[in-house]
C-alpha cells in the first residue's frame, strides 16, 4: 500500500498542524528529475527546520484553462501526483483549482492573500523559472520581494540537465510521442504509466486468445500509436506483464482509441477495477491486415517479443 498523505484544496485555510511549512510550488506534472530536486529542496528544508513539507500542484493544467481544445498533453493524474510526492517524503499535497478566479489573482494578492494568510507558508521553493499570477506578473524576484515582506522566504531551484539540455515536460512527451521509451523512463525515473478503470469492450480479444483489458486515454497524452511491451499493477498489487496496443485500432470498425494490454499467464475479471499500465519498450505500429489469422500471428508473434523484452 502506497503512503497516503493528505490532498489539500488551497481554496481552504490550510489546517493548524500544517501551518508554517515549506510549500514545493509548480506543476509537477511527471514529477520528472527536474521536478523531483525542486521538491527535494523543499523537503530538505522543512527537515532541517522542522516545519511540514508541502508540495502544491495545479489541477487542472493552467493550460487547459487558457487553451481549452489543447489535445490531452497529462504525464500524470492527480492520484499519481499523490503518490509520488508522498513517496517523495511530502507531508501533504495542495492543489490549487485552476480557474478563472485564480488566472485573475494578481501576483501580490497570490503571495500575500494565498500562500502567507491562507496557508500560512513560512518557504516556498519553485524552479527558476516559474512565474504566477495574473498575466504572469509574478516571478522568483517578486516572490522574494513580497515574501519578505509577509514572512515569507524563497529558494529556486536551477534545470537538472541531463545529454546538456533541461530535463523538462515536452522533452518527455516528445520521447513518448516518438516511442521512445528509454528516454520517458530515463527523465521521469520509471516508465509513464497510465492509470484507469477497466472497461467492457466488443470482447474481440477472447475471442482469438488474446483477452485485454480495455482503458480509456482520458487527459494523458497519447504516446505513439502502436504495440508496446507493458507491465500492469492488479488492484491487489500484483505486477504482471504484457503486450499492449494503444491507438485505434485499425483492423475493427468503428477506430475507437484504446489502451488494451493482455496480459501474460492471468486470468480473472477487471472489468470496473482500476489497473495501472507502464510503458517500456514500442514494438510497432499499428497495422491493418488482411485476415483475422494473419492478426492472430502477427499479436503472437509481438507477445513473444515482450516477454523477451520484460525477461
Amino acid at each position: 500500500m502506497a503512503n497516503v498523505i493528505p490532498r489539500l484544496d488551497a481554496r481552504d485555510p490550510m489546517p493548524e498542524s500544517l501551518r508554517g511549512g515549506i510549500i514545493a510550488l509548480g506543476n509537477f506534472d511527471g514529477f520528472h528529475l527536474g521536478h523531483q530536486a525542486v521538491v527535494g529542496e523543499a523537503i530538505a528544508w522543512a527537515r532541517a527546520e522542522g516545519r511540514p513539507a508541502i508540495v502544491a500542484t495545479f489541477d487542472p493544467h493552467p493550460v487547459r484553462h487558457f487553451v481549452p481544445d489543447a489535445p490531452p498533453f497529462r504525464l500524470t493524474t492527480l492520484d499519481q501526483r499523490q503518490e509520488l510526492f508522498a513517496a517523495a517524503g511530502a507531508d501533504a499535497m495542495l492543489v490549487f483549482a485552476f480557474d478563472a478566479e485564480l488566472a485573475g489573482t494578481t501576483a501580490e494578492s497570490f503571495v500575500r492573500d494565498l500562500l502567507a494568510r491562507r496557508l500560512g507558508a513560512t518557504g516556498v521553493v519553485t524552479g527558476e523559472d516559474f512565474t504566477f499570477g495574473k498575466g504572469r506578473g509574478g516571478n522568483l524576484a517578486v516572490l522574494r520581494a513580497i515574501g519578505a515582506e509577509c514572512g515569507i522566504a524563497a529558494r529556486a531551484v536551477g534545470p537538472v540537465l541531463d545529454g546538456g539540455e533541461p530535463v523538462s515536460s515536452s522533452r518527455i512527451r516528445d520521447a513518448l510521442k516518438g516511442g521512445d521509451c528509454a528516454t520517458a523512463t530515463h527523465l521521469l525515473t520509471r516508465p509513464f504509466a497510465i492509470r484507469g478503470h477497466v472497461q467492457h469492450g466488443d470482447k474481440l480479444g477472447r475471442t482469438i486468445g488474446f483477452p485485454t483489458a480495455n482503458l480509456p486515454l482520458d487527459n494523458y497524452l497519447r504516446p505513439r500509436y502502436g504495440i508496446y511491451a507493458v507491465t500492469g499493477t492488479l488492484p491487489d498489487g500484483r505486477v504482471v506483464h504484457g503486450a499492449a496496443n494503444l491507438g485505434v485500432r485499425p483492423h475493427f470498425d468503428p477506430p475507437k482509441e484504446l489502451l488494451e494490454p493482455h496480459f501474460f499467464d492471468f486470468s480473472g475479471d477487471l472489468y470496473g477495477q482500476e489497473i495501472e499500465v507502464e510503458f517500456h519498450h514500442f514494438l510497432r505500429s499499428e497495422a491493418k491486415f488482411d485476415s483475422l489469422e494473419a492478426l492472430t500471428a502477427q499479436i503472437e508473434a509481438d507477445c513473444r517479443q515482450a516477454r523477451e523484452l520484460l525477461g
